[in-house]
Order: structure tokens, then sequence, then C-alpha cells
């Protein structure tokens, strides 16, 4: 009887140590900048509620301007007032 000649299978089991810490850094990278797009993101989303809860302040102000002064346009660099073209400040009650 003859022995029957075992086959070897040459295919790599895993990758180099250099090309798995290629891999590893890149990948690491891309979760940090995912990370940092989500806390970018939150604060984004709070600084637009931010604006919002200022403008609904400016839109009180503005009432309230309005209520004494009427329908003008006032300078936000002095305060100074100009009055429509026809002179008549319309008032709210």
């Amino acid at each position: 009887m003859t022995k029957k000649e075992e086959l070897v299978d040459l295919k790599p089991e895993k990758v180099t140590a250099s090309q798995l810490e290629k891999i590893q850094t890149v990948v690491s990278n891309i979760n940090k900048s995912q990370m940092e797009i989500g806390r970018l993101e939150t604060t984004k989303h709070m600084i637009s509620h931010q604006v919002v809860t200022l403008q609904d302040e400016l839109r009180k102000i503005q009432d309230e301007l309005e209520k004494d002064y009427g329908t003008v346009n006032i300078n936000i660099e002095d305060g100074t007032i100009q009055y429509p073209e026809n002179g008549e400040a319309d008032k709210k009650d």
C-alpha cells in the first residue's frame, strides 16, 4: 500500500501585523470622526433652539416698541426712530 500524500493548504490565516494595524487605525479614525459629527450635530441642535428662543424674545420687544411708538423703523445701532413717509405712526392699542 502506498501512503497518500497530504495536501497542504497555503492560504494565509491572518493578515500581517502591519496590515492589521493600518486597518485598526483607519477604523478608529472613522469612529472618532463619526463621534465628532454627532457632537457637532448636538451642539447645532442646541444652538438652533437658542436662536428660536432669541427670535421669540425679539418679537416681544418689537411688540412693546410698536405699542409705544407705532409702526416705525428703529436703527439698532443708535436707537433713532424713522417714521413712515406720511409722518404718522400707527400705534397698536
